[in-house]
């Protein structure tokens, strides 16, 4: 299991974007994860008129269970970082409009063609289903030739 720091070196998010408490399991073979978030007042996105967490952002909460299951990869794969840049996001249900406490995070590849990989990715708040989506990506080793600053 990942905690709180040791995810620092999985995800490239810092500061308060950074909405990662635990990767819970992971499945090398099955290109899977189960991750969880705690959640509360201190998530940047938390609305005190709501009581919590805009389901909105189960998009970012996705986002970054990718990016941790591309971070272990690599790391078992012993290869270099790789980045992840978002092409599409397709099937977005959101079955909850807020989310309260504790967030559950799961991504599953499921389709793959060469660097592009769909995930089927879901945000749980214990066995409530708050939001789910298939989400598009690309991987690329190096970043700064996708923004120009590279050769």
């Amino acid at each position: 299991m990942f905690e709180n720091e040791a995810l620092l070196e999985l995800v490239p998010h810092r500061g308060k974007m950074f909405m990662l408490s635990r990767v819970l399991d992971y499945d090398f073979e099955d290109r899977s994860l189960r991750a969880e978030y705690d959640g509360g007042p201190s998530c940047q996105f938390y609305e005190p008129s709501l009581g919590g967490i805009p389901s909105w952002v189960s998009f970012e909460f996705m986002a970054q269970g990718i990016a941790a299951l591309s971070g272990i990869t690599d790391k078992l794969a012993e290869r270099s970082r790789r980045w992840g840049v978002i092409l599409h996001v397709s099937n977005l249900r959101i079955d909850k409009p807020v989310i309260t406490g504790k967030v559950g995070i799961e991504v599953r590849e499921c389709d793959h063609l060469d660097a592009v990989f769909v995930f089927d990715c879901s945000v749980r708040q214990g066995d409530t289903l708050c939001a789910h989506a298939k989400i598009t990506v690309m991987e690329i080793e190096n970043m700064e030739v996708l923004i120009g600053n590279g050769k």
